[in-house]
């Protein structure tokens, strides 16, 4: 009987390591290490892609606090929406200081 056991698990054994070697061996054809580099490519894209949209995210949301800095401090309207400096020179609009007290 053990020695049954012992003939299953190295049948087991051997049919598990013909099967990596082999899926090994695919990996290192031309073909195989042209899907590895097209999936790694494909992944650093959306690794790129997605840092991309978080840096944006984060830049518009900085905009936006500095914006309301602005004009909580000195009342202020500055242009928004992208404009920046390439827009139409325009003089921003006065807001009427409320009394404070």
């Amino acid at each position: 009987m053990k020695r049954l056991f012992w003939l299953g698990v190295g049948v087991l054994a051997g049919v598990a390591l013909t099967r990596k070697a082999g899926e090994t061996a695919r990996q290192v054809t031309p073909s195989g290490l042209a899907s590895n580099l097209g999936e790694a490519v494909r992944e650093l894209a959306g690794a790129v892609g997605s840092f991309g949209a978080e840096v944006r995210a984060g830049m518009s949301e900085r905009e936006q606090e500095l914006h309301d800095m602005v004009e909580e401090r000195t009342g202020y309207i500055a242009p928004q929406g992208g404009a920046g400096r390439h827009a139409a020179a325009q003089r921003p609009v006065r807001r009427a200081r409320r009394a404070e007290g």
